[in-house]
């Protein structure tokens, strides 16, 4: 019995590698087809060193505002439209006039610019109004009243500019439909008349449709970049959603689980902190990753042109490592801000699994000696 074990020793321990894990070596996601100038068809490996992270903290993704700063129209609206209620008062300078009345030289008359876009003025007859800003239309009744009124002053006041209206629907307090004045509105302006966001700003993403174009970007983001804080124009439909941001943590950690933002920013090191640190006897301290999609320009900037023209699309899968071996690196996870959907992965370390194998095989351990102290006997 004592010569048959080494041979089944040896046997075992070369089936380590069928051992289950909870995850991939570090050795295995910072191989040298990976690390060195070749880059995998599936992600890039980037060392999370001071430089890295200089570039993610400085580089400034593509602004909400630009899906919408080539659409036509965009901006202010002064046009009138169908649906608007407009208070038409008429002044002539003769008391005998066709609009003079006991009580004064003029007349007020409320119209509705009906569905086809006109209103109608007695002796005027009907006149367009769709389209028309507001001193267009005073000058057009002007003119048709002309040689029928004693020389006619117009004016013209919108009451109420429905054609001009957005709606804001979603996680706010008053959900409806809002009219822009003349002097138009902003996106936050919206949200603001609704009543604003139910929920805190950092979890609440607004996003505005225009036509076939749309546009997201959380409510933060339109404070802290004003250029966000984009013209609405008639017609634009705001959605306000709560979504909470979260990120994921696997592998060699206390706690395995889907980690909520419990504040508006969470470094890696507080994300590491969230989840219990790192597991005692298993982890590589090594090699701890956290795995994200990065804009391609991000990526050519780091790594340069020849990497991120390896990749089709404006997202490329990142793969960030850190080496918490280096004292050095508690600073860096402190100044690493995570995002939304974020996943840390802590790797085994490679002693782990002869570990996991040692639980396996010391009951066939125990038994042996048995047998063996049996068979002295």
């Amino acid at each position: 019995m004592r010569f048959l074990f080494p041979v089944f020793l040896a046997f075992s321990l070369a089936g380590c590698a069928g051992l289950p894990g909870q995850g991939p070596a570090a050795i295995t996601i910072t191989s040298e087809e990976i690390e060195g100038d070749a880059v995998s068809s599936d992600y890039v490996l980037l060392s999370l060193d001071r430089q890295t992270i200089s570039a993610v903290h400085d580089y400034r993704p593509a602004l909400f505002s630009r899906h919408f700063a080539s659409v036509p129209g965009a901006g202010r609206s002064t046009r009138l439209g169908i649906g608007d209620r407009l208070v038409v008062t008429i002044w002539e300078a003769a008391p005998e006039g066709l609009f003079s009345t006991t009580d004064g030289k003029n007349v007020s008359v409320p119209v509705v610019v009906d569905e086809a876009g006109y209103i109608f003025i007695p002796y005027a007859g009907r006149i367009q109004a769709n389209g028309l800003s507001v001193e267009g239309l005073r000058s057009s009744i002007q003119e048709r009243l002309k040689g029928k009124a004693i020389e006619p002053q117009v004016l013209v006041l919108v009451e109420g500019n429905e054609s001009s209206g957005v709606v804001v629907v979603g996680d706010v307090m008053k959900p409806g439909q809002y009219t822009m004045s003349v002097r138009g509105m902003r996106l936050l302006e919206a949200v603001a008349r609704a009543g604003g966001s139910r929920e805190a700003t950092y979890e609440t993403v607004v996003t505005v449709k225009r036509g076939s174009r749309s546009g997201e970007a959380r409510l933060v983001d339109l404070i802290e970049y004003p250029e966000n804080n984009i013209w609405l124009t008639p017609g634009d439909n705001v959605l306000v959603t709560h979504k909470p941001r979260t990120f994921s943590a696997f592998g060699a950690v206390q706690s395995t689980q889907l980690v909520p933002f419990k504040t508006e920013s969470v470094t890696l090191a507080e994300g590491l902190a969230q989840v219990g640190g790192l597991k005692d006897f298993f982890a590589d301290a090594g090699g701890i990753f956290l795995f994200r999609f990065e804009d391609r320009e991000l990526v050519r900037r780091i790594r340069g042109d020849e990497v991120a023209q390896k990749f089709s699309k404006t997202k490329v899968p990142v793969v960030y490592k850190l080496n918490m071996r280096q004292a050095e690196a508690f600073f860096l996870a402190r100044s690493f801000e995570m995002r939304d959907k974020d996943i840390i992965y802590v790797a085994n370390h490679p002693t782990a699994e002869f570990g996991k194998f040692l639980q396996i095989i010391g009951p066939l351990l125990s038994s042996a000696r048995t047998v063996d102290a049996l068979a002295t006997n």
